[in-house]
């Protein structure tokens, strides 16, 4: 089994690591947390080192990914987004098998899709995303990289999500709207 580096050691990071022994494609290696953590594992997997260690943790592990939530910025996950890329790593796209994904959708590198959520037919999805747990992304909308959409959030559509917003949980968009770069939506909104 391909081992893989979480990248972070938040609360984002154990929805991860359920999301990847579910889907059991991945054996997680460590977790790298992106400062000085006080913490020695989570979840019964140890954190291996920080981000000063991620050049030398690259010539030993290949593939790892971004396990760093994002709520006001997505700053932090697209800058450890581009070191990993930098470093030579591989992003891949995890998603649960507990999630409907569309075979006609396409999903970015270093994407996650959570428990329970539903990505239609003809939506894209960037790099570096987050579709959280049982958030819906309908027909034909696209969601920019670096974006997260949260719990139970509705993209109705032929919407487009620009590049590092944030979208509550609990909010509805409605069809065929634009939403500018690096918004940030408050749990609950109706996105008019």
């Amino acid at each position: 089994m391909k081992e893989i580096l979480l990248i972070g050691d938040g609360g984002h990071c154990k929805s991860i690591i359920d999301v990847i022994e579910i889907e059991g494609k991945f054996k997680i290696a460590g977790i790298v947390s992106n400062f000085k953590s006080s913490k020695s594992e989570i979840l019964g997997y140890k954190i291996i080192g920080d981000d000063s260690d991620l050049l030398s943790l690259s010539s030993n592990y290949k593939y790892a990914i971004v396990a760093v939530g994002q709520i006001k910025s997505p700053e932090i996950r697209i800058k450890l987004f581009n070191l990993l890329i930098k470093l030579g790593f591989e992003l891949p796209t995890i998603i649960s098998p507990k999630a409907y994904v569309s075979n006609y959708s396409v999903i970015g590198i270093g994407s996650i899709i959570m428990h329970e959520a539903l990505v239609n037919s003809s939506a894209i999805i960037g790099s570096n995303c987050i579709i959280n747990s049982k958030a819906l992304i309908e027909h034909d909308s696209v969601i920019k990289n670096h974006c997260h959409i949260s719990t139970g959030a509705i993209i109705n559509g032929n919407v487009l999500v620009g590049e590092g917003s944030f979208i509550g949980s609990g909010s509805v968009t409605n069809h065929s709207i634009e939403i500018k770069k690096n918004s940030f939506i408050k749990a609950g909104v109706v996105v008019k």
